[in-house]
């Protein structure tokens, strides 16, 4: 009988555990983070972000689980007093944080061997090869600009970039081990959450190129100030080869006092008389069509993608791609092909509506940019949005503009989430948007009721930023 409570016991717990295990995941493996989470009772309950059964979860889960036998077993098998047995386990399912901590903390060391292994592995192949490596970090448009700056390359070369967002150390790491094979370039998006990050990733790839995006207020919850991140980021520009480039994203205050900054071989992009800039800009619900000046010539250039920022981020690759020797003719066809990147404004229609899916994630200029592309579509006009996080003190006033200029374009408002609905609210209703046009669901179950209520034969639905299960 003993046994049959242990193992019942064994299972609740472990069942019990489950929004811990997936909120220290989702924190990237971080105690602090994850203590920040817990403490606030932001643990990640729902299913918009799944437990990724890694193999260093793997082992976490196994270890963890065994720990937690033993801890039950203990209780149950050793003690006689009922209600010491109740009390020792409801503390064990009270502090179960402190459990999952001293799991973290008996494999930390672990771990970091296997990780420091395959860097290893990671930089040992890369320095073998005779490739090109192109480095490119930003607060916004890293992964549009590698798709795009990929998509030019491949007119050409044979090209190698990390898929998806995979910008960290084992995301550049694995895509090493995985796939570069007998390619002539290599293209590492690189992305940064803390001070340093930038220096770790460029000491792994050592590039010959690199790109700087714009940068701006981004994951200010933990770099705290912009100049963190412009030092950050600058560290690309530190880390490349002696005879390197350095392409900067001029539409950038931060990113232009970089290029002052950097002295190196350098170029410009996005300002007038700039290496690489745009003119001539028409954007409507079907494309953008724009002068592409290039090198001092001028190119007739459109595209699928929509916004101002995505066609800075082709200006901005097209600089890089003509340097590597794109002709300008296959730099025309590229931009013509190039495919639009998922949940980055991409367009999705069927019969009976459209739908602008901006749910990567989002930051001030490129919500408003979101808004500029919705006011170009006809319709009745509907944005889905939990606001921006990881704005630290600034938040609060991001998502009140945020709330601003949807007001100023659409028709409806559904806010998603508790942790921006009173800025996001109160934004709306300061530039004279109706309260009864604005809703709030916590659940996609709540929000896909309001959508049917709203929807109807042409209208428009944006869909601005996704948060994890962690925010609610």
């Amino acid at each position: 009988m003993i046994y049959f409570w242990i193992c019942l016991v064994s299972l609740l717990f472990i069942i019990w555990s489950y929004p811990f295990i997936k909120t220290y995941q989702l924190s990237g493996y971080n105690i602090p983070q994850f203590f920040d989470s817990v403490l606030s009772f932001n643990l990640s309950f729902g299913d918009k972000s799944k437990l990724n059964f890694t193999k260093r979860m793997l082992r976490f889960i196994a270890l963890y689980s065994i720990i937690a036998i033993g801890l039950i077993f203990v209780i149950l098998f050793c003690l006689n007093n009922i209600w010491l047995i109740i009390l020792d386990l409801a503390l064990m399912f009270f502090l179960q944080s402190f459990v999952l901590t001293f799991v973290h903390f008996i494999l930390l060391p672990l771990e970091l061997l296997i990780k420091r292994y395959y860097i290893f592995r990671a930089k040992k192949l890369l320095a073998k090869k005779k490739i090109i490596k192109i480095g490119i970090t930003g607060s916004y448009g890293k992964t549009s600009t590698k798709n795009i700056l990929t998509h030019l390359l491949e007119k050409q070369y044979k090209v190698c970039a990390t898929p998806k967002n995979y910008n960290t150390e084992m995301g550049l790491t694995k895509t090493i081990l995985g796939c570069l094979d007998d390619h002539d370039i290599f293209v590492a998006e690189m992305g940064a959450r803390h001070k340093g990050d930038i220096k770790i990733l460029t000491d792994i790839v050592h590039p010959d190129y690199a790109i700087i995006t714009t940068i701006g207020a981004q994951h200010l919850e933990t770099f705290k100030t912009l100049e963190n991140i412009e030092e950050t980021k600058f560290q690309l520009a530190e880390g490349v080869s002696r005879n390197g480039i350095v392409i900067f994203n001029g539409d950038s205050t931060s990113t232009r006092k970089l290029y002052d900054q950097y002295k190196g071989e350098k170029y410009l992009t996005c300002s007038e008389k700039s290496y690489s800039y745009a003119e001539n800009i028409e954007i409507s619900s079907k494309g953008s069509k724009f002068d592409l000046i290039l090198d001092g010539k001028r190119l007739n250039v459109q595209t699928r993608l929509l916004g101002k920022c995505n066609i800075n981020n082709i200006v901005t690759a097209c600089a890089l791609a003509h340097i590597l020797g794109i002709t300008d003719d296959d730099i025309v066809s590229a931009i013509k092909s190039l495919p639009l990147t998922p949940h980055r404004l991409e367009i999705l229609k069927n019969e009976y509506c459209t739908i602008i899916d901006d749910s990567y994630n989002s930051n001030i200029i490129g919500s408003k940019e979101a808004m500029e592309v919705l006011s170009s579509f006809d319709g009745v006009k509907i944005v889905v949005t939990p606001g921006i996080v990881e704005l630290g003190d600034e938040q609060s006033q991001a998502n009140f503009k945020l709330g601003t200029y949807i007001a100023d374009v659409a028709d409806y408002l559904i806010i998603m989430n508790d942790v921006n609905k009173n800025e996001l609210f109160s934004g709306a209703i300061s530039h004279n948007f109706r309260r009864e046009q604005i809703f709030f669901a916590q659940t996609r179950k709540r929000q896909t009721e309001i959508l049917q209520r709203l929807t109807c034969k042409d209208c428009v639905v944006l869909f601005e930023n996704d948060l994890p299960d962690n925010y609610k």
